[in-house]
């Protein structure tokens, strides 16, 4: 089996997200891990907080604390939440690691071996009422591209197009808000990324025809519009320091590594943490170097981070020149929107995971994110269709197939698999409809499409519950009580199918339905198309107990309260 490194966006250390970084990164790659691993493959599955730049030093001034205090505690906080959501990384890691730091200073180092970094001097904005240099998005102004007012000084979140805070329209500090703002010397590393645009358009090249149109389009867009030279050290007093064996100068004057050159080295980083916690057993090289053959490299993350992981990222690691493992995949999410808007993080619109979980457990958001991941386009989160999605497909389409069948069964049977009759000609079709859907949930997953999996996992639902409506052993039992118990015992070996193909999506559930059989020995980790056919993995006799309701049915009164506290359509 092939060896997976998945890795999704870094969430920042600023905050809890909202649900649209939850389903723009971490979410979907947890599934395509989960299911990776059911399927018998060896997968590390890395992420980590990222937490350089001025945004956390302003958000630990405001708190009073120190900014690593700071960072630690917002870590802890953000770990909760993502254990909260079942998230099952291998690894959640921190990017003001030591091993983070030190791999990036030898980046740094090699870099400019290879003449890929120059020390300039060059003007920057300064702003006397901060007393302080100005980091890029800590400069707003209106974009010279789209005419987005709330442009930053790295990128305009509207368009993605890459700014330097001097293009801006109208600039003003994003601290203080004052537009008294100064322009004044000062010296910074720059990547030459225009000397390595030939060799990331080879590399492009080579890959973009198996990503997705939306990770291709981004960063051809990239590469057509030409690589400039990018700065890649700021006057901070958090984040890697610049090394002062090699530019003792810049060193002695404090500066340190732009947030974006340091955040993706935390993915190899983050592997060496977690290879460091257990060094006898655990070889972090192996997946990062000279591991092209060896190891498959798939990326989740929103549009917005996509520019930086498909050609700033790849242009350091082939400047480098050492043999360091790039992306193979990179699976690109559009944005989900809190009806037709943006979610925001600093502007507090929308639901953010904390809050979620506050409401309903994870499962319930689990599904519905990843049935209406946007993949193709934006997707829009309204508590209408949440609703909807929760007591149309989870609570009525499994949950009830579930309570009605070990009901119903443990009633009229007593708390074991009944015996029954020889399977016919219903089950021989239901094991033929099975076999399909599930071979269709198996490519969607493969390919990575989340929306047609989640669809063909509910189509694997509804048919346990076609194939009840059509037997309806309420009656069978009337007149042919092995007839009742057959179609009772087929339906218990469909409730165990879908604890376990149901896992990736929604893993707390599927653990309540897999324990409700009391097997001598319940090993299976997947299910194949030929051998769900058959529909005979729970032997008759089994104990069987009924789990607690699986998914509470949302009311109208909970449908006006969740309106109430977030809020409808924005105005």
């Amino acid at each position: 089996m092939a060896r997976h490194l998945i890795t999704s966006a870094l969430p920042y250390i600023n905050g809890i997200k909202h649900l649209g970084n939850m389903v723009g990164s971490m979410l979907p790659a947890d599934v395509y891990s989960r299911y990776l691993r059911q399927r018998g493959h060896d997968v590390l599955y890395i992420c980590a907080t990222d937490e350089h730049g001025t945004p956390a030093e302003l958000a630990a001034k405001e708190r009073g604390l120190p900014v690593d205090e700071f960072c630690a505690q917002a870590h802890d906080a953000q770990k909760a939440v993502y254990d909260g959501f079942a998230l099952a990384f291998d690894y959640f890691g921190r990017s003001s690691s030591a091993e983070n730091r030190d791999i990036t200073q030898h980046f740094a180092r090699k870099l400019n071996e290879n003449g890929f970094i120059e020390e300039r001097a060059i003007r920057q904005v300064y702003s006397p009422a901060d007393g302080r240099f100005l980091p890029d998005r800590y400069v707003e102004g209106t974009c010279p591209h789209c005419g987005y007012d709330k442009a930053r000084g790295d990128q305009c979140e509207n368009c993605t197009r890459v700014l330097d805070p001097t293009d801006l329209i109208e600039p003003r500090s994003a601290i203080s808000g004052s537009t008294d703002l100064e322009v004044r010397e000062t010296k910074h590393l720059f990547l030459l990324q225009s000397k390595l645009q030939h060799e990331v358009e080879e590399w492009v090249a080579r890959h973009e025809q198996d990503w997705p149109q939306l990770a291709s389009s981004i960063a051809r867009k990239w590469l057509t519009e030409g690589l400039h030279d990018r700065a890649i050290t700021r006057d901070l007093d958090w984040g890697v320091p610049v090394p002062a064996d090699t530019w003792p100068e810049l060193a002695a004057e404090g500066k340190v590594f732009y947030v974006w050159f340091d955040a993706p080295i935390e993915y190899i980083g983050a592997t060496k943490e977690w290879a460091d916690q257990d060094p006898e057993n655990r070889d972090w090289k192996s997946w990062w170097y000279e591991a092209d053959d060896t190891v498959r490299y798939t990326q989740f993350m929103a549009k917005d981070n996509v520019p930086f992981h498909t050609v700033m990222f790849p242009a350091t690691e082939l400047g480098v020149r050492e043999p360091w493992k790039k992306v193979d995949y990179v699976k690109a999410f559009n944005w989900l929107t809190y009806y037709g808007g943006k979610f925001s993080t600093s502007q507090k619109r929308g639901v953010f995971t904390d809050q979620a979980l506050d409401i309903l457990p994870a499962d319930y958001w689990r599904y519905f994110l990843i049935a209406n991941a946007p993949e193709s386009d934006d997707s829009s989160f309204t508590w209408e269709h949440f609703t909807a999605t929760v007591n149309k497909d989870l609570a009525d389409t499994l949950g009830n197939f579930v309570n009605r069948v070990l009901s119903f069964s443990r009633k009229r049977f007593g708390d074991e698999v009944p015996a029954g009759g020889e399977p016919g000609e219903a089950e021989t079709r239901l094991g033929e409809e099975i076999a399909t859907l599930l071979a269709e949930y198996e490519t969607h997953m493969d390919t990575l499409q989340f929306r047609k999996a989640a669809s063909a996992l509910r189509a694997l639902w509804s048919a346990g519950n076609s194939y009840l409506e059509e037997k309806a052993p309420w009656l069978e039992i009337k007149t042919d009580k092995d007839a009742a118990a057959l179609t009772l015992r087929t339906a218990m070996n469909l409730i165990h199918l879908y604890a376990v193909v149901s896992e990736p999506f929604i893993p707390a559930s599927a653990a309540a339905m897999r324990a409700a059989f009391t097997l001598p020995s319940d090993t299976a980790t997947w299910t194949t198309p030929e051998e769900a056919k058959s529909l005979t993995s729970i032997p008759v006799g089994t104990p069987f107990t009924v789990p607690p309701v699986l998914f509470a049915k949302l009311t109208d009164e909970d449908l006006e309260a969740y309106k109430d506290r977030f809020g409808g359509q924005p105005a």
